[in-house]
């Protein structure tokens, strides 16, 4: 059994998968959650195969319900919760006049809610490990439109600045209790997620996961003393 222990939703793919990669390296048990049970099974196996504890727990993340699940899961296997990563989003495009209603709930409740109710059934384990080794750590990807509001995304642009909201105000909440919290921020990655750029912007061009990935090792290696509250993550010649 690993001496430390991880969540990672959003971990069939992308981001998600690298991170969860990058957790399994560094010697971290990590429980991985995805919406779609076979293709997170294949994302689990691979890991596994790759030597690494991982178990696979299908949830949709925007169900209150699930989210227990998961981390009851979790407990009961690892019985410990070192680094949680908020990972899973979803982002739907569309001109104010045309909003859908369910596309708007979708993306908040997995955006932005989630995240928040991930902290709620999670805090207990995350201040032991805090009260232990001073250096428990919570990832929430945002992007960069949570620094940037972005038109047609408009619905997307506003969850992932609550996000960055969102974690400023958990350092100031749980921060003295070795909690750290990070929102990654960054422009097109090459994943599933940017399929509908790739017409405009090659995925050769875009970051890649494994950058986000590393950045997670970085914070896994900072001391007690260092909170690095957010990370942006940008293409070459872009700007804010």
């Amino acid at each position: 059994m690993a001496e430390r222990a991880a969540i990672v939703t959003g971990a069939s793919s992308g981001i998600g998968l690298a991170i969860a990669r990058v957790l399994g390296e560094e010697g971290y048990g990590v429980t991985m959650a995805a919406r779609r049970a076979e293709k997170l099974e294949n994302a689990v196996k691979g890991l596994a195969d790759d030597g690494f504890d991982v178990r696979g727990v299908a949830a949709n993340v925007a169900d209150e319900e699930e989210i227990k699940r998961i981390v009851g899961a979790h407990r009961e296997h690892y019985g410990r919760l070192d680094v949680l990563v908020n990972n899973a989003g979803v982002g739907i495009g569309a001109p104010v006049g045309e909003i859908q209603t369910k596309h708007l709930d979708m993306q908040l409740a997995i955006n932005l809610r989630q995240i928040v109710l991930f902290y709620r059934e999670t805090v207990a384990m995350l201040l032991e490990a805090g009260a232990e080794h001073h250096n428990a750590l919570v990832v929430n990807t945002s992007s960069i439109s949570g620094k940037r509001a972005e038109g047609w995304l408009a619905v997307y642009s506003a969850t992932k600045h609550g996000v960055v909201g969102w974690t400023e105000a958990m350092n100031k909440e749980l921060g003295k209790q070795g909690i750290k919290s990070t929102a990654l921020c960054p422009a097109f990655v090459d994943t599933p997620m940017t399929e509908f750029v790739k017409g405009q912007v090659a995925a050769e061009e875009m970051i890649t996961p494994q950058d986000i990935a590393e950045s997670v090792r970085y914070l896994l290696k900072t001391s007690p003393a260092c909170v690095v509250p957010e990370i942006m993550f940008m293409r070459p010649g872009d700007s804010l």
